[in-house]
């Protein structure tokens, strides 16, 4: 009697979703996830994911962003989130609300100016006014901090850092510029020329 052995059928293993466009999200997040994602960032920034808060909207999306110098070490630090709600939001007057943060250390001579916090905020609407990022509804805080170091504490004496919070509605789904923008202004409070722009040497 000849047994008869069963085959074993091809097993298909679905891919893992992408979480930064869940299922079921609307098409204006995927789109905007999207142009956030293929954006194109000078050199000197990093971009890695980070985990957006689940609370401030029905969808959300975040990354966090670094900006480097020549010898690696970091210059300033931030994080961007999206948000979106399909129904809006009366505090937003849209659909899509950017919050951002971003700290660097600045310059003690530029530090001890009591206009920095002002500066500092010029720093986030200029780049978005230079991007063609256009917004709204837009609010935050810049903090200026000094401080002074004691005993065995390795660093400068004195060392000066600003912190930028700030949230804005966008008006386009271009949201590759608001992202610009956002790099923009982390490289300015790193201290560094605009894109392009070579600094001379003093030799």
């Amino acid at each position: 009697m000849t047994s008869l052995v069963p085959v074993p059928q091809a097993v298909t293993v679905p891919e893992p979703a992408d979480p930064s466009t869940p299922a079921g999200a609307p098409a204006l997040f995927r789109d905007t996830v999207a142009a956030l994602e293929a954006t194109a960032l000078r050199r000197e920034v990093r971009l890695s994911p980070l985990r957006a808060p689940q609370r401030l909207a029905p969808w959300s999306h975040a990354v966090a962003a670094d900006v480097l110098g020549a010898d690696g070490i970091e210059l300033a630090t931030g994080r961007l989130v999206l948000l979106h709600d399909p129904d809006g939001e009366e505090a937003w007057d849209g659909l899509l609300r950017l919050v951002a943060y971003a700290s660097a250390e600045i310059d003690p001579e530029i530090g001890v100016d009591i206009l920095l916090p002002t500066v500092g905020w010029s720093w986030l609407t200029e780049a978005l006014t230079d991007r063609g990022a256009t917004y709204r509804a837009a609010g935050g805080t810049v903090t200026q901090t000094n401080s002074t170091r004691f005993g065995d504490i390795a660093g400068p004496v004195s060392s000066v850092s600003i912190e930028i919070r700030a949230s804005w509605t966008a008006d386009d789904t271009a949201l590759d510029r608001h992202l610009l923008a956002f790099a923009d202004l982390l490289c300015t409070a790193a201290g560094l020329p605009p894109e392009g722009v070579a600094v001379l040497s003093n030799r």
